[in-house]
């Protein structure tokens, strides 16, 4: 049997077209926050939707989806190592700048970094985008290039820390603001750094 685990939160539809003569399996799982979304199974004779945590649909040879119920327990004694086996998801991390500085991170910010450490570290080949972003104080050019500064510091600080990882850096100067404002306001939500880590 060749089981389809599943975590969702949007609505999606899984075609089966191709029916082996042995039933195929599909479990719709809860996402971290123990969000269930909903998933429509469809056959070539008949169609069922999961909308349930741990709700599953057995699909035979004929295409007849017989829907039936597992538990969080059954789930990973049967499919344990599987879901072992994927990938951490995405997380974020959002450093603060000071005003007008390239490198100087607000205070509340330190314990931020060393939390990013700690999850670049325990991922096997993390993949990190930074991207710096100012708030709209100064010319459209001035800022381009701070916002860059800040994203090349932040990557400066985590390889200092000998983090081995593949970077992406950018500079979004004023164009993404967290907190929307008039032209030359100083707004500190603005004048930060977002890391992606895949």
């Amino acid at each position: 049997m060749s089981p389809l685990v599943i975590p969702v939160v949007a609505a999606v539809v899984i075609l089966i077209g191709h029916l082996s003569p042995t039933p195929e399996r599909v479990i719709l799982l809860p996402d971290a926050d123990g969000q269930v979304g909903q998933l429509v199974v469809r056959s070539a004779t008949s169609q069922q939707v999961l909308d349930k945590a741990y709700a599953a649909s057995e699909i035979d040879a004929s295409g007849n989806i017989a829907v039936r119920s597992e538990d969080a327990a059954s789930v990973q004694a049967r499919y344990g190592t599987l879901l072992d086996a994927r990938p951490a998801r995405p997380v974020s991390f959002t450093l603060y700048f000071a005003t007008a500085s390239a490198q100087e991170l607000t205070p509340e910010s330190i314990p931020v970094l060393e939390q990013l450490k700690a999850a670049i570290v325990s991922r096997p080949a993390p993949e990190i985008t930074v991207i710096g972003h100012t708030d709209r104080v100064g010319s459209l050019e001035d800022n381009d290039t701070l916002s860059l500064k800040r994203a090349q510091a932040v990557r400066d600080m985590l390889e200092a820390s000998g983090i081995p990882a593949t970077m992406e850096v950018a500079g979004r100067g004023e164009r993404e603001p967290l907190v929307p404002t008039a032209d030359e306001i100083a707004e500190a939500a603005n004048r930060r750094v977002e890391i992606n880590l895949r």
